[in-house]
């Protein structure tokens, strides 16, 4: 098992949820309001007067086998505007209860 964690502009929410959708992804946990800042070009997403975007993140867990398509559905969204910006990044999962 895996975990993959996902950060998306919230301009990118229903978008994220559908491709969740579309891979039969049933169970994450979504994080409103997440701050940060890209490692690509450092814009900052503070929800301020300055920087007013926001980011979400969302953090799943699926099986090995889906990581591969869920990491190319993240690509693709991420080409379709590299402005607004999405990353995964993915944890092994030792345990679970």
């Amino acid at each position: 098992m895996k975990s993959v964690f996902i950060i998306f502009n919230q301009a990118n929410t229903e978008r994220v949820e559908y491709m969740l959708d579309m891979l039969e992804i049933k169970g994450f946990t979504f994080f409103e309001q997440v701050q940060g800042r890209g490692t690509n070009t450092g814009e900052p997403r503070r929800g301020t007067h300055t920087w007013p975007e926001m980011n979400s993140a969302v953090i799943t867990v699926v099986e090995d086998e889906k990581v591969f398509s869920l990491l190319q559905a993240v690509k693709q969204l991420d080409a379709r505007n590299p402005e607004v910006g999405v990353r995964a990044f993915v944890w092994n999962i030792e345990q679970s209860v």
